[in-house]
């Protein structure tokens, strides 16, 4: 059994040339890419925020996202990003060859968001506040919900095309749009709360039904237009 181990461990180490050929179908793979999207728009929370979170709180508010570790791999500093690094939304728009995702609460003009921008936010929910205080879970505080980041979407377009959202037509056809993650929030911090988990479940159905929402809106939004 050792020997065939050995065996088969030798036959499975590949040599340099093989190495660098599958780097190379690796790169021609990834090449094509590059040019398929002029701009991204993502919607979430911390797995897709890319600097949002440190418009909402300020430096000195001791969020850990805002202090190292948090960035120092790559950046050398806190970005607001819940990574020491990049994020997967830096490594898409990498590979689309896009520099990093603008956050929304970072731009002031129409040319900063050339490239698309990123609503999404650390912490931020799928479902409004106002509906966990309805069913008796005031925990939410204030922070950001799917809501609000397509508020701020709608907010840009009328910055990217005023008083003509038609205008946005060839824009929208040529976007990559990003949708989550989003949603564990409106879970886990009941749950970290002590909301019973039989009670927690049956938020369930309204979460999906506001990610499936968000996300027929936008395309609502693309065929408006796009006279789809």
């Amino acid at each position: 059994m050792a020997s065939s181990a050995s065996g088969r461990a030798g036959r499975g180490l590949p040599s340099p040339a093989a190495a660098a050929a599958a780097v190379l179908l690796v790169l021609a793979g990834a090449a094509p890419a590059a040019g398929c999207y002029p701009r991204v728009f993502s919607f979430g929370d911390s797995l897709a925020d890319t600097g949002n979170y440190a418009f909402v709180y300020s430096n000195d508010s001791g969020q850990p996202a805002l202090r190292l570790p948090y960035g120092e791999t790559f950046f050398h500093r806190p970005t607001g990003r819940f990574s020491n690094g990049r994020i997967v939304l830096d490594f898409i728009a990498e590979t689309l060859g896009l520099p990093f995702v603008r956050p929304y609460l970072s731009g002031r003009n129409a040319g900063d968001f050339a490239c698309g921008a990123n609503f999404a936010v650390g912490g931020a929910t799928a479902l409004s506040p106002d509906f966990f205080r309805d069913r008796g879970f005031d925990g939410m505080g204030d922070r950001v919900h799917l809501d609000m980041e397509m508020k701020w979407f709608r907010e840009l377009l009328d910055l990217l095309c005023p008083g003509n959202l038609a205008g946005c037509a060839d824009m929208m056809n040529q976007s990559l749009f990003l949708v989550g993650e989003i949603g564990g929030n409106d879970y886990n911090i009941p749950l970290l709360s002590r909301v019973p988990f039989k009670k927690i479940r049956t938020f369930v159905p309204s979460v999906v039904a506001k990610i499936s929402s968000t996300i027929t809106v936008s395309i609502s939004f693309f065929c408006s237009c796009c006279s789809c």
